[in-house]
């Protein structure tokens, strides 16, 4: 498929020329300008159309297979991957993407900011006595507190997390479209607790009442153990359940 050249790139912008050549083609993936099946450009074509040289627009086509959007085939070329299903295991806020899925009103709340400590915690926790940044958000739906979850994250594969202001931000978004990361595995497990009086009063119930706490730990093709987060639900409003997909591609 010629490219056919009616963006540019912008080598002024402090993101590298591959990143903004990957972002660029996403988009027409995302847009359906490349198809499914469909060949995606030549790193020689993408070279010549955006002045650029071959290794940069290897390292974008390179980019886009990390994300799981392009598959290389040897000897015929790059092409569009068939949309991948989606299983909230793999989703950093699969939960929250699955209440806005349901057309719900979902708010996400901050109640304990971001932060780099060392982790005291113990237990499944692979961050304890290592530092990690610290997170513990609130969500809401149609303006009812639904669940807490508090999440540690990797901060090699976050590096500057900090920097971004992440209040109703997805960190699902902001893990694959900044930083290029997709869960490749995990596990969680499930179990019945009871809540501090803090978190008791965030989700609006008393210390005693039982919340389905489920802990959620995702690798990374980069790092194992990239992220760590433990949710605590209320189940009097919704059924949580989680999809079991069978052999997949990721």
């Amino acid at each position: 498929m010629p490219e056919t050249r009616t963006e540019i790139l912008n080598p002024q912008s402090p993101l590298p020329l591959y990143h903004q050549l990957a972002e660029l083609l996403a988009g027409r993936i995302r847009s359906g300008d490349y198809l499914p099946g469909a060949r995606i450009p030549s790193e020689h074509q993408l070279a010549a159309a955006f002045a650029i040289g071959r290794p940069t627009a290897r390292q974008a086509i390179e980019v886009l297979v990390r994300r799981g959007l392009v598959v290389r085939r040897r000897g015929s070329g790059t092409y569009v991957r068939e949309p991948r299903r989606e299983v909230d295991l793999f989703s950093l806020d699969g939960t929250s993407a699955s209440f806005h899925r349901k057309g719900l009103a979902v708010e996400s709340r901050i109640i304990a900011p971001l932060a780099l400590k060392t982790i005291d915690a113990a237990g499944e926790n692979p961050f304890a006595g290592e530092k990690a940044y610290f997170l513990e958000r609130l969500t809401c739906v149609e303006a009812a507190p639904v669940l807490i979850e508090t999440l540690f994250l990797h901060p090699g594969l976050f590096a500057g997390l900090a920097d971004l202001d992440l209040e109703g931000r997805s960190l699902s978004a902001i893990a694959e479209e900044r930083y290029f990361l997709r869960p490749n595995g995990g596990r969680q497990s499930f179990q019945i607790a009871y809540l501090d009086a803090g978190r008791a009063r965030h989700l609006q119930v008393t210390p005693e009442t039982p919340v389905l706490a489920v802990t959620r730990l995702l690798h990374f093709p980069q790092a194992q153990n990239g992220v760590f987060s433990e949710l605590y639900c209320r189940t009097d409003q919704f059924v949580f359940s989680q999809n079991i997909g069978g052999p997949g591609d990721a």
